[in-house]
């Protein structure tokens, strides 16, 4: 009697679990929307935005803002998503996306989109201030409209024009806690800014197949891999020298200093490797792009480590 007992539990149990299972990968495929892994970045380059600036905020209040920075990058990531479902299916880094895999509805993943946006924006005005929203919306728009819509399948400056786009949140962070707008703030901007052409386009040398299948205008699919190389070279060269501005202009002091030069130096090192690394007659790699790989690995690091420097320093001179 207990093994038909035992044996009729776990029967009646299997259905509940692979419910249970199947919701979880519902959850996973929604915050998959959001886009997580860009998420990291954007939120903490607002937060470091928000701890350098002047002033303070309740922390219920700061946490509001950082919680409506993460909501509008997310929602403009679903809205992307929505939108290049169709490049999406035939890439192969992101065919397994739950819009062209199937497993979420494309108007179901809009409206998600769009009212995580509203509901950041709002949020935003209501915890800090209208100009932090105002801002915050600004962002969203450029990154679904000027991005996605127009520059990503027209030009091959899209990720130049469109790197505004990231470059909001350490503006955010600050406007929150301020109110108003300011030099060090627009300069995190423009670092951001130039940072995110060699960023993107060391990754884009060797996914240039997924975009010339899907007929997107990256730089190597219309200009070809050794004009990329040197294009990295150039952002990385122009970037180094704006990530000292905040130690010239007497924000920050020593230790950022240091940190940025040595930081600088290393991306320099990473982007010359790009550069010279061995390739045939048409500039394509005979390593399997591992300079540029090695590049994409270390911008990463590189802003992180650039960022929680300045705030360090910020905290050192308190």
């Amino acid at each position: 009697m207990s093994d038909t007992t035992v044996h009729g539990s776990r029967g009646a149990q299997a259905p509940l679990d692979a419910s249970a299972l199947h919701g979880a990968s519902e959850v996973r495929d929604w915050i998959a929307l959001l886009k997580p892994r860009v998420l990291s970045l954007v939120v903490y380059s607002g937060l470091i935005g928000l701890l350098i600036a002047p002033g303070s905020l309740h922390p219920v209040l700061a946490v509001s803002a950082i919680l409506c920075i993460t909501l509008a990058a997310g929602a403009a990531g679903a809205i992307n998503m929505w939108y290049d479902r169709d490049i999406d299916a035939v890439m192969k880094r992101t065919r397994a996306r739950p819009i062209p895999a199937g497993r979420i509805e494309a108007g179901a993943a809009l409206g998600y989109g769009v009212v995580l946006a509203v509901g950041s924006v709002g949020l935003m005005g209501l915890a800090t201030n209208w100009l932090a929203a105002a801002v915050l919306a600004g962002s969203i728009l450029f990154y679904v409209v000027i991005y996605t819509m127009w520059l990503k399948r027209r030009t091959p400056q899209n990720i130049v024009i469109g790197g505004a786009a990231g470059a909001f949140p350490p503006l955010i962070g600050w406007v929150a806690v301020t109110g108003s707008v300011d030099v060090l703030p627009l300069v995190l901007f423009a670092i951001v800014f130039m940072w995110t052409p060699p960023h993107f386009w060391a990754l884009s040398l060797w996914a240039h197949e997924d975009y010339k299948r899907a007929g997107v205008p990256m730089l190597p699919v219309v200009s070809g891999a050794r004009e990329t190389r040197r294009q990295v070279v150039i952002y990385t060269v122009l970037l180094v020298p704006l990530t000292l501005v905040p130690w010239l202009i007497g924000f920050s002091g020593p230790v950022y200093g240091l940190v940025a030069a040595l930081l600088g130096a290393n991306f320099l090192r990473h982007a010359w490797a790009v550069w010279t690394d061995a390739q045939d007659a048409a500039g394509v790699s005979l390593t399997g792009d591992r300079p540029a790989k090695a590049c994409f690995r270390f911008s990463i690091t590189y802003l992180f480590a650039l960022l929680g420097a300045l705030a360090l320093d910020r905290l050192l001179l308190a």
